[in-house]
């Protein structure tokens, strides 16, 4: 896999979560063999836990990439997290808001100045109370209109482990992460080859979820977890 690295202004929160995510889990990583990293491009990821960002900026800080984050605009409420998000110039998405159009704006010159964009297109969590590992959820279509509209190639993603370290409850996600360190779940991602995405509608928004979900499959069976049975 070549590797060309996008340097951001500060990447704390990359270095940090590259220092913290071996304490909490195993990781892994693998790509197939045409999966370039592009010297800029759109990640799109599954999202699966509230863990998965920090697995996933952790293995894309050890490939050489410092994404900016595009991620639902409540965090910057976050005390320290938000100050974090500001100031390293990750993107806050307000949907159902009139600046939700902003998001896409911002991202389109962030890929413009030669920097990767991290997105999650389900754009939430499942609603799961179990840690078994399940297919990515529904893509928004917010994907497929940045890449239609910067032409800008789509790097899939797929995280498995991350609901063994926080799923569930909100007491089974402070106990998970408490015990974790002691655990050490096994966690992997796996980078897919980029792909061109072919429009901004429902095909295109479904060829990224299909390229996000081989992606995914690939993580979980390095693993040999349980998968849920499809919806």
């Amino acid at each position: 896999m070549r590797l060309i690295p996008s340097e951001p202004e500060n990447p704390v929160l990359s270095r940090l979560a590259d220092h913290l995510v071996p304490a909490v889990g195993r990781l892994t990583i693998t790509a197939d063999d045409d999966a370039d990293l592009p010297p800029a491009g759109i990640i799109a990821a599954n999202h699966t836990s509230l863990a998965d960002p920090a697995i996933v900026l952790a293995a894309l800080h050890r490939l050489g990439a410092r994404p900016v984050i595009m991620a639902t605009a409540g965090l910057w409420r976050v005390p320290l997290l938000g100050r974090a998000l500001a100031r390293e110039g990750h993107i806050p998405v307000h949907r159902g808001d009139p600046r939700a159009p902003q998001a896409i704006d911002l991202a389109q010159r962030a890929l413009e100045q030669g920097r990767h964009i991290l997105i999650y297109a389900e754009g939430g969590l499942p609603d799961r109370k179990d840690a078994t590992e399940a297919a990515p959820g529904t893509f928004r279509r917010g994907l497929a209109r940045l890449a239609h509209r910067t032409g800008a190639p789509v790097i899939p993603v797929g995280q498995a482990g991350a609901r063994r370290v926080t799923s569930g409850s909100a007491m089974k996600q402070l106990a998970g992460l408490a015990t974790a360190p002691l655990r050490r779940p096994r966690l992997h991602l796996h980078v897919g080859p980029p792909l061109l995405l072919d429009g901004d509608g429902p095909a295109a928004t479904a060829q990224a979820h299909l390229a996000v979900t081989a992606a995914w499959k690939t993580a979980a069976a390095q693993l040999g977890e349980p998968m849920a049975p499809a919806a």
